[in-house]
């Protein structure tokens, strides 16, 4: 009899024990309130340092309370971002135009896909031995980015502020062989885009992508000798891969950079030298 008694009363506390177990992990999945608190997602998105990586980090605390772990990784290139979302390394990336998207998705066979347009970069032309056009000697030295994309986009800029011209139709799709006027004898080298603001003291002009513009600390709305127009169809966009381009935190992170607390941020901080396209 006392042996069942005391198997009785061991089962009821191991019971009580097991009830307390649960209450305390009800409490830890709740807010303080009784309900639950639903588990966090984590997004994982690669970005240029300047303005991307700074837009993504003023949408963070914003994401954050809608129950996603905004995780930021900086790239100081326009490839490895795009290699490393394929390869599911990361969930997303934001840096590029389309443009530039649709020639990496041709030249490696991928199939990332624009998840949202967030602002535009007005392309510039810069230089620390000019301070105007007019200025540029015969023979001067110009650097380019070297990736078609971007490439084309500069000759475009070139060809529509008169220092070159080029084949009718080429557009924006244009490189140095579709120059078919170069009246000043301008030296043209294609340079990668990132190294562009590093070679400025050693050229006569540079055209510089935006983002890579801000690093140096330009401002391209003061210091380009000539810039797009804020109608340039470069919209920077969110970048994901067709298998999680819907996903409920995707769409959340897309409609957090496209927000009204986004684009009064871009007017705030950028002042002109990038343009909300939404």
């Amino acid at each position: 009899m006392k042996k069942t008694s005391y198997l009785i009363l061991t089962m009821m506390l191991m019971f009580a024990l097991a009830a307390c177990g649960q209450d305390k992990n009800a409490e830890n999945n709740t807010n303080g309130t009784g309900a639950e608190t639903p588990s966090e997602v984590k997004l994982k998105v690669g970005a240029s340092p300047v303005p991307h990586a700074e837009l993504l980090e003023f949408v963070k605390p914003m994401l954050k309370e809608q129950g996603i772990d905004l995780e930021i990784i900086e790239f100081n290139d326009y490839v490895q971002p795009n290699t490393q979302l394929f390869e599911k390394q990361i969930d997303a990336n934001f840096f590029q135009h389309m443009p530039y998207l649709e020639q990496f998705n041709k030249d490696k066979g991928y199939d990332l896909v624009n998840a949202a347009g967030v602002h535009i970069e007005p392309f510039g032309a810069y230089s620390k031995k000019i301070t105007k056009l007019e200025e540029l000697k015969e023979g001067a030295k110009v650097v380019i980015p070297n990736d078609p994309s971007n490439g084309g986009r500069a000759l475009a800029l070139m060809a529509e502020n008169g220092l070159i011209k080029l084949k009718d139709g080429v557009g924006v799709n244009g490189t140095v062989a579709d120059i078919t006027e170069n009246a000043k004898k301008l030296d043209i080298t294609e340079v990668e885009a990132a190294t562009l603001p590093r070679v400025l003291g050693e050229v006569d002009l540079a055209l510089i992508n935006t983002n890579y513009a801000l690093e140096a600390d330009l401002v391209p709305t003061e210091d380009a000798l000539f810039i797009e127009g804020n109608d340039s169809p470069y919209v920077n966009i969110l970048v994901a891969r067709p298998d999680n381009k819907d996903s409920e935190a995707m769409q959340k992170l897309a409609a957090a950079l496209r927000s009204p607390e986004v684009k009064k941020f871009i007017e705030d901080t950028y002042k002109g030298a990038i343009v909300a396209a939404f």
